[in-house]
């Protein structure tokens, strides 16, 4: 368990954050750039003292103002991953990953050198110097080493903010085997929607330095009140589902869902397969009768639970129970047309290339 409960200032800033997460997995800080997301991590992690409040992890006290308690960082069992790396130069990989281990004694060990170098693939750099790593290797090592002081909460800060897209691609399922197989708490900072949705499962919301909302990600994604804050454009629904077989025929695979399936393009996955998903609202069409002769194949029979206030423009904001919550985003003429009530059946039409892996 973490609880944060902190204020602090400095120069044109002030944060005040307050959550308490209890569960395994991936805990998200999302917000612009100068939200606080980094502010508030280095207050967790000891390198920057708050003002005021409190910090608690696994009942252990790690700041409070009141007492005048307040942890060194070392102290803190915190394992931190930067943009950076921040690995040591001089020394090669191996090296590198050991500085970790040996900063714990032999019996608070609970993750082993091997563990570590086979769940993120280093096994072919570990002789290799540090100037000679290409940005995600940097990334695997530095999450190692962090790792390998068996730490009992991890804090990632946009860690794959200085990569390109294609390492960050190769990066983010390193990251979803820590969140599945390891076991540690994880408090991950970003700004990216992308990763937000393919990691996180409860998310700290961010804003200017207040926190806006705290919660589980699919109840977060669904809150029309938040939409300019989570995705703007392309805000929408989280799927999780499984790979319940492949058209090969036409390049297609079937994804499974309480109550439904989806037809999207042909992902590179086994069957039974776990994966999230993102529908955007912009990518959903509503119809009052389930259409004939058209093209779109992924067809969803639901009702309306929710319809957003009127606060002017062309679009509004409609909320769908499909056997899970599903958002569109139509003109106002349309649901007027349409004649749209809380209650009413619809269908929702998503056009499989709407969809891709990373989304």
């Amino acid at each position: 368990m973490l609880q944060v409960s902190v204020k602090h200032s400095h120069p044109g800033f002030h944060l005040n954050a307050e959550f308490a997460t209890e569960s395994v997995g991936i805990t998200a800080v999302f917000g612009a750039s100068g939200a606080g997301k980094t502010t508030l991590v280095n207050l967790i992690g000891g390198l920057t003292k708050p003002e005021s409040g409190r910090i608690v992890l696994d009942d252990q006290i790690l700041f409070d103002a009141e007492t005048g308690t307040n942890l060194s960082p070392e102290h803190r069992g915190i394992g931190c991953v930067f943009q950076d790396g921040r690995l040591f130069p001089h020394l090669r990989v191996a090296q590198n990953l050991s500085y970790g281990y040996g900063r714990r004694r032999r019996r608070e060990r609970r993750i082993t050198f091997d563990q570590i170098v086979d769940l993120l693939g280093i096994e072919g750099i570990l002789n290799r110097r540090v100037a000679g790593l290409s940005g995600g290797e940097r990334q695997r090592v530095a999450i190692g080493r962090a790792l390998l002081t068996s730490p009992r909460l991890m804090l990632f800060d946009e860690p794959l903010a200085n990569l390109d897209l294609a390492r960050r691609r190769d990066i983010i399922p390193f990251i979803e085997r820590l969140r599945d197989e390891l076991g540690i708490p994880i408090v991950y900072v970003t700004h990216d929607q992308d990763e937000l949705i393919r990691l996180a499962n409860t998310v700290l919301l961010l804003d200017r330095g207040r926190t806006a909302a705290f919660g589980g990600l699919e109840e977060m994604l669904c809150r029309f009140e938040l939409a300019e804050l989570t995705g703007g454009i392309d805000a929408g629904a989280v799927f999780d589902v499984s790979v319940a077989g492949h058209d090969n025929s036409y390049d297609l695979t079937k994804l499974s869902f309480e109550r439904g399936e989806l037809l999207v393009s042909r992902l590179d996955l086994r069957i039974g397969a776990h994966l999230r998903i993102r529908v955007r609202a912009r990518d959903v069409t509503l119809a009052l009768e389930k259409p004939r002769d058209i093209s779109t194949l992924n067809v969803l029979s639901g009702k309306i639970t929710r319809i957003a206030k009127n606060n002017g423009g062309p679009q509004t904001d409609i909320l769908l129970d499909v056997g899970r919550p599903l958002w569109a985003r139509i003109t106002r003429k349309s649901a007027a047309e349409l004649a749209l009530t809380t209650g009413k059946p619809v269908y929702a039409l998503i056009k499989s290339v709407a969809f891709d892996r990373f989304a």
